[in-house]
């Protein structure tokens, strides 16, 4: 069963950081077996008051190897660019 991370940016304060970040991560996640699904993109309310800034939706082939990625030594370096750029959310979900 294929499994989701969804991460929202809620603010970005240092913009260099996050470009660090994401200069690295993309081939980390396809080393897990990811692959992008959103990477930003013009998110429109249709129901209920939440309205996304700048959401990323990375699937994998089951929660395992999703959760490997998120806690691999290589995701852990890379995350603390992440996470020093700015604040977001991040929710891992299983898929159909």
């Amino acid at each position: 069963m294929s499994a989701y991370f969804l991460f929202e940016n809620l603010e970005i304060h240092d913009l260099a950081q996050l470009e660090a970040y994401k200069s690295r991560v993309g081939p980390l996640v396809q080393a897990h077996g990811g692959r992008y699904l959103v990477l930003g993109g013009n998110a429109r309310r249709v129901e209920g008051d939440w309205t996304p800034r700048y959401l990323v939706m990375i699937e994998f082939p089951d929660a395992d190897r999703a959760a490997q990625w998120y806690a691999s030594p290589e995701y852990e370096e890379i995350k603390s660019l992440r996470l020093s750029a700015g604040r977001f959310n991040g929710v891992l979900f299983d898929g159909l």
